[in-house]
Parts: C-alpha cells; sequence; structure tokens
C-alpha cells in the first residue's frame, strides 16, 4: 500500500485520483476499469488500484461521476459490477499467463516481473493457500503475482475462478462501498481523498495483521508441542520400595 501513498504525497500527478478525474472527467470510470484489469492480471504493481476504488465510490457518492440512469445507490450497483468484473477477468488472465508460461516468468528479472517479487508471493501462496487470493487483494504487489502464482503452481481452474471471484468481492465492495458512504457522509472528503487514503491504510491492514498473528501463534504452539514431543513423556515415578 505504500507504494501507493507515497507517489501520491510525492506529488506524482497519475497516483492522484483527484487530479485524474480533473484531467478526464466521468470518462475517469473506464480508465479505472483498465487500470484495475492491468494491475490485477498483467504484472504491473504500481497503479493506484486502492485509491481509484476508494476515490470512485466518493465520485460517485457526491455526483462527480454520473454515467448511468437511476439514483446514485444505482450508479454504486452499476459500477461494482462493471469494477469486479474488470478485476476478475484481470485475474484469469493472470492465471492464463502463469499455466502457460509459467517457469520463464519464475525465471525472470526484468524491471516489471522480479524473481523477488514471485518469491515472496509463493511463500505468501503456500501459507495460506485459497485465503491468499482473497486475502492478497488487499496488499500491493501481492495482488498482481499471486494469480500467476496461482497458475505456475497449477490451481485447478474451477477452484481458482472461485476464490479469485470471491477476493474481488471483498476487495471492490469493502473498498468502493466505503468511499461511497464517507463520500455521503463527510462532505470534506471530497476534496481531501489523499488523507483518506490512510484509512484506506488502517481498514486493509487489519485482516493482514489477523493472519499474521493467527499464524504466528500457530507457529509458537507447534514449537512447543515439538519441543514437548522430543523430550518425551516424563515417566512415572518408580514407587517406594517397601522396607523390611
Amino acid at each position: 500500500m505504500t507504494e501507493i501513498v507515497l507517489p501520491m504525497f510525492l506529488g506524482i500527478d497519475w497516483m492522484d485520483p483527484q487530479w485524474l478525474l480533473e484531467r478526464f472527467g466521468a470518462e475517469l470510470f473506464w480508465i479505472s476499469l483498465i487500470i484495475i484489469f492491468v494491475e490485477c492480471g498483467l504484472f504491473f504493481p504500481f497503479l493506484p488500484g486502492d485509491s481509484l476504488l476508494f476515490a470512485m465510490g466518493i465520485f460517485i457518492a457526491t455526483g462527480q461521476i454520473d454515467l448511468f440512469p437511476g439514483s446514485r445507490l444505482v450508479e454504486l450497483g452499476i459500477a461494482l459490477t462493471l469494477l469486479l468484473a474488470a478485476a476478475w477477468l484481470g485475474n484469469v488472465v493472470g492465471y492464463e499467463i502463469g499455466r502457460g508460461v509459467g517457469q520463464p516468468l519464475r525465471n525472470r528479472d526484468g524491471r516489471l516481473i522480479k524473481r523477488k517479487h514471485i518469491a515472496s508471493t509463493e511463500r505468501f501462496f503456500a501459507e495460506h493457500g485459497k485465503k491468499a487470493l482473497v486475502i492478497g487483494r488487499f496488499v500491493a504487489f501481492v495482488r498482481t503475482y499471486v494469480t500467476v502464482v496461482a497458475g505456475i503452481t497449477r490451481m485447478p481452474r474451477h477452484v481458482f475462478y472461485l476464490w479469485s471471484l470471491i477476493g474481488g468481492l471483498a476487495w471492490v465492495l469493502t473498498i468502493t462501498a466505503l468511499g461511497f458512504f464517507l463520500g455521503e457522509n463527510v462532505p470534506w472528503l471530497e476534496h481531501n481523498i489523499d488523507a483518506a487514503i490512510l484509512a484506506i491504510l488502517a481498514f486493509t491492514a487489519v485482516p493482514i495483521a489477523w493472519e499474521w498473528w493467527r499464524h504466528r501463534r500457530a507457529h509458537r504452539r507447534a514449537a512447543r508441542d515439538g519441543a514437548v514431543g522430543a523430550v518425551g513423556p516424563v515417566p512415572d515415578e518408580e514407587p517406594d520400595r517397601v522396607t523390611r
């Protein structure tokens, strides 16, 4: 996430949703679909996926983006459906690329596809299994590479498609709906999106921190049980002999 927030604070315009809205207007929604698709499947992690989803909720709530007929809730529902489709289709493309040409990608160390990112994502995937497709949605870089890792490891297609859909739904719905709710109820947020991204950091860190803490506790318990098993059971005390 910091890879997204820091560039915004450092003044990189194309990472700032407010700047993008001023430049492209309501057409930003269609551009956002392309950005979400690319970030979720085409190995380009340096894109403002989280901040765009959050900002899209704010822009719809405040009427700055109004493309579809009906109320703002109807607008939100259509936007969520299209954003979810973009995220899921991006995952499918990334998975199929990983399944088809996985080994060359694993060995590649280029500017966009780096071995260290693939390796760290493989460890994350091995630790969390199918849940990585849900948890990983909320983690920069992991979101981009977890799909190709699923393809490389030959996760069954039907399992990947299902869990990718669940992960995409959780990611798109929670962050966009949060932006919509805050956009309706916190007017100053409309012009202070940069500060609001920090709230996303805290919001998305909760499930990650929970999983980290749970696995850390499980590892400690396993290590403790292993130590006890290595020592072996404590023998019963020898019964006192009867003195004659």
